[in-house]
């Protein structure tokens, strides 16, 4: 099947509303969307770290940045009833597993009932809409398979987060089949859910995600615990699966039925430890990352984790355009700018503009 690229014409002026927009992922995805001309308004309940993407490249300066919390209905129904969208990406959450162990609520209540009033509202609505619901590849139920996790395999989820993205994309198929099926849709909303793997790339500064702290690590001279040195897991540079993500979209705009499912965007090649991604920072920085191993394991975590993606390439004409090597080499040169106080939203700009062409 022949390669979809971005239709730049398709996003131009497209009134778009990204929730969680001003964490890691939502940041890039912001970026890129105003580089393509859209009208985007962004709901989010804070900034979620400090340093942050979004406030070092002044992104809430060219978007209509809404501060607002998704498990208060009222809030989301007010901000979809003014705007109006036409395009929703829904990638509020709280989205560490070691988090949610710690305020396992505050996860459920986020990512599960954030979800219901996000559909809840458009359903009130009654507006045309397409919604991307983001949630994760940890919402599969994970038996520890050698072969890569497919979009009909069994939801479910171990720890708090996980299980609370396998409930988002339990209700994510419940309202796509109760109420915005083409049989009773009569507000044309078409519902379709995402599930990428592990994401790196500049401007990460998350708590207990491997490559902010392996950064910070370096920056500040400092050691860094690791906890599964062996876990595998399906790294790929940030704009890998946001590109599957304004892909798909384009084609439920033309094909509501046929793409309104589950997709995944990972990876094409074999998932790497811990251990080789720390070896791998280490050479492209020129510094050892000094790490140690936290013995005491007090949160369950799978040891093995890959999804396959031919649903994707097949009927998408989604692929990956880097590897992960080219993915850590990305990263570091932004942190590495970032460390000579050169202008943070340049450098994310022209990685946005790099990887169109590669």
């Amino acid at each position: 099947m022949e390669k979809l690229e971005i239709n730049k014409n398709f996003w131009k002026d497209k009134r778009i509303l990204v929730t969680g927009h001003t964490g890691f992922k939502g940041s890039w995805l912001t970026l890129w969307l105003k580089k393509l001309g859209s009208d985007i308004t962004g709901f989010s309940k804070d900034t979620p770290t400090n340093p942050s993407l979004f406030e070092l490249s002044e992104i809430k300066n060219d978007i209509d940045s809404i501060s607002g919390d998704l498990r208060n209905f009222n809030d989301i129904k007010k901000v979809i009833h003014d705007k109006k969208p036409e395009i929703i990406i829904h990638m509020a959450a709280q989205s560490l597993v070691p988090i949610s162990y710690e305020n396992p609520r505050e996860t459920y209540e986020t990512n599960v009932m954030g979800t219901v009033n996000l559909l809840e509202s458009i359903r009130n609505e009654k507006n045309t809409c397409i919604i991307l619901n983001v949630t994760s590849d940890k919402c599969y139920e994970n038996r520890e398979l050698s072969r890569g996790y497919v979009e009909g395999d069994k939801i479910g989820g171990h720890d708090p987060y996980s299980s609370s993205k396998g409930c988002s994309e339990l209700i994510t198929s419940a309202y796509r089949k109760s109420f915005f099926n083409s049989s009773n849709n009569q507000n044309i909303v078409s519902l379709a859910s995402a599930r990428a793997g592990n994401v790196i790339g500049g401007g990460d500064w998350a708590k207990e995600r491997l490559i902010p702290d392996l950064i910070k690590s370096i920056m500040n001279n400092e050691p860094v615990k690791i906890r599964n040195p062996n876990g595998i897991r399906p790294w790929q540079h940030v704009l890998e699966p946001l590109s599957g993500y304004l892909k798909l979209i384009e084609k439920i705009e033309f094909n509501k039925d046929k793409f309104s499912e589950s997709w995944n965007f990972g990876p094409n090649e074999e998932n790497k430890p811990v251990s080789w991604i720390i070896d791998k920072i280490s050479k492209l920085y020129g510094v050892k990352c000094n790490t140690y191993v936290d013995n005491k394991k007090i949160i369950h975590e799978t040891q093995s984790l890959k999804l396959d993606c031919t649903k994707a390439k097949q009927q998408l004409g989604w692929e990956p355009k880097t590897n992960l090597e080219k993915g850590l080499e990305l990263t570091v040169e932004w942190y590495k700018q970032y460390e000579n106080n050169n202008n943070v939203r340049k450098i994310t700009e022209k990685q946005i503009e790099d990887f169109n062409l590669f």
